[in-house]
């Protein structure tokens, strides 16, 4: 599963992991030192969600802002046989 967003494109951004030596100043030291800098990534928070779109029921991934925000329809159980029984 590609971590990005259906809805805003939203994917990973690189990062580094700064290690570091010492204790710092304000706690009484001479300060700390940077030992290692290794590189990392930062994960959105990528959710498969049952939403609908265009009318009908897919499931998408979308991140969490874009669903605190409401920009997705989360469709209810049993949308689908609902459908189905009102069309008949």
């Amino acid at each position: 599963m590609a971590r990005i967003c259906s809805i805003c494109g939203k994917g990973s951004i690189p990062g580094n992991i700064i290690w570091r030596r010492g204790k710092p100043k304000r706690q009484g030291g001479i300060g700390q030192h940077v030992t290692a800098v290794t590189k990392r990534r930062f994960m959105p928070n990528i959710q498969r969600v049952r939403a609908l779109v265009g009318g009908g029921v897919q499931t998408i991934n979308v991140c969490g802002s874009c669903l605190k925000a409401g920009k997705v329809v989360k469709a209810t159980r049993g949308y689908r046989k609902t459908q189905q029984a009102q069309a008949a």
